[in-house]
């Protein structure tokens, strides 16, 4: 059996500004998404990362993942929550997830390496 279907959406680690994350490469970035995509898939989960570009396109790329796949979590992550340069895009992706897949749960990680609590909390 196929584990439970968990959508982690985040920004793209070309689009980011590291300037408010200091330390923080884009190899890093990816480093730790592929990482915590792989840890939920060994736990059992069927994750998948949805990465974002822009603010302008977030809600359609997520909308669009959520028409072709149903998912059981969807997992919106740090970068997009926790910058308040981003809290329209994250509150569009709140609405999104709730209208275009409203029996999944949502959940949030407080950064690239515990999206696993943040599911298993949820899934």
């Amino acid at each position: 059996m196929v584990g439970k279907k968990v959508l982690l959406v985040g920004w793209h680690p070309s689009v980011v500004n590291y300037a408010k994350w200091p330390g923080l490469t884009p190899e890093k970035l990816e480093k730790a998404l592929r990482a915590d995509e792989a840890k939920l898939n060994g736990l059992g989960y069927d994750a998948a990362i949805g990465f974002i570009f822009s603010g302008d396109t977030a809600t359609d790329q997520v909308v669009a993942a959520l028409k072709d796949t149903p998912y059981d979590v969807v997992l919106i992550g740090a970068g997009v929550r926790k910058d308040d340069d981003h809290f329209e895009v994250f509150e569009r992706l709140v609405n999104a997830v709730h209208e275009h897949a409203p029996g999944a749960r949502i959940a949030f990680n407080t950064g690239p390496t515990d999206s696993d609590a943040a599911v298993q909390r949820w899934a």
